[in-house]
C-alpha cells in the first residue's frame, strides 16, 4: 500500500516556526516531524510515500532530494570536482512529492493524488501528528469492516472532529471541531479504498473532513479503529516543545522503531 501524507497547509497556529518552513518540516529532536511519521510506517513495512505539498513545497522537496547527503560521511574534492560517499544511512523509501497548490483544501489535495495512487487501497495521514498506533492492526480492522474508509479514533478533549461510534465500530456521526466534553476524535491514520475518490469532487475547496467524511458516514461507509495509546498533534509551539522534550528524554512513545541504546 502507498502512504499518502497531507503536508501542504499553512500551519498558522505554529507561526513561530512556519514563517520559514512548512509545518511538516518543523523539527523534533533534529528531524522533521514528517520524518517521524514516515519512520512509523516504515517500521511496519510501508515505504512507498506520496507527500501532498503546498505551502513552501520546495523545502520538503529539497530535504528529500538531498537526504542521503545530509546523513552520510562525504569527501568533496573541489580540485577534481568530485563527491565521494564514505558511509551513508539512508531509508528504504520511495518518495513522490506532488505540489497540490498553496491554498488547496485537504479533499482537493487527496483528489489530485488519485492518478498516482491508482485503483488500490491506500494509507492516509496528516503531516503534523505522531502516534504509537499499530498500522497493521488498523489495516486488519479495516479489512474486517468492509467499509470504504477506516479512521483512527483517539480520545482527547476539544479541538478536533468528534465521532459517535457504535459497538460494531461503525461511525454514525461525524462533526468537525465541536465544542463540548471529552469524546472520540479524528486522529488521522486512515485506510482508504479507492472508492473514496467517488466522495471527493474535483474541487480545490473541498475539505476532506467535512462533506466527504460526512457523506461516508451517511452511507455507513466510515469505520473507526479505536486507539487507546499515545497520540499527539503538533498544533502549537507548546506541542512542539512537549514532543521535543519527550524525544530528548528518550521517552517518545511514537518512536516504536527506535532502540534507545543506540543513536536514532
Amino acid at each position: 500500500m502507498k502512504v499518502v501524507i497531507l503536508a501542504g497547509g499553512l500551519g498558522t497556529r505554529l507561526s513561530e516556526e512556519t514563517q520559514l518552513i512548512p509545518k511538516p518540516m518543523v523539527e523534533i529532536g533534529g528531524k522533521p516531524i514528517i520524518w517521524h511519521i514516515m519512520k512509523l510506517y516504515s517500521y511496519y513495512g510501508f515505504n512507498d510515500f506520496i507527500i501532498l505539498t503546498g505551502y513552501k513545497s520546495h523545502v520538503i522537496k529539497d530535504y528529500f532530494v538531498n537526504y542521503y547527503q545530509q546523513y552520510s560521511d562525504i569527501t568533496v574534492d573541489m580540485i577534481n570536482n568530485t563527491v565521494e560517499i564514505h558511509r551513508t544511512k539512508t531509508e528504504p523509501w520511495k518518495v513522490t512529492m506532488l505540489y497540490t497548490g498553496e491554498k488547496t483544501m485537504t479533499g482537493g489535495r487527496i483528489k489530485k493524488a488519485q492518478a498516482y495512487i491508482g485503483n488500490e487501497p491506500f494509507l492516509l495521514t496528516y503531516g503534523d501528528g505522531v502516534s504509537d498506533v499499530n498500522i497493521n492492526e488498523i489495516i486488519k480492522a479495516h479489512k474486517q469492516s468492509n467499509k470504504t474508509v477506516t479512521m483512527t479514533a483517539v480520545q482527547l478533549q476539544g479541538r478536533f472532529g468528534a465521532l459517535v461510534i457504535k459497538e460494531d465500530n461503525m461511525i454514525t456521526s461525524f462533526m468537525e471541531k465541536p465544542k463540548g466534553e471529552e469524546s472520540w476524535i479524528n486522529g488521522g491514520f486512515f485506510v482508504c479504498e479507492p472508492d473514496v475518490f467517488d466522495y471527493i469532487p474535483n474541487d480545490d475547496n473541498v475539505i476532506f473532513e467535512r462533506e466527504p467524511l460526512e457523506h461516508l458516514t451517511k452511507d455507513k461507509q466510515l469505520n473507526a479503529y479505536k486507539h487507546n495509546g499515545f497520540w499527539k498533534a503538533m498544533d502549537t509551539l507548546k506541542d512542539k516543545n512537549e514532543l521535543t522534550e519527550m524525544w530528548q528524554k528518550n521517552q517518545a512513545p511514537w518512536a516504536v522503531w527506535m532502540n534507545y541504546s543506540e543513536n536514532c
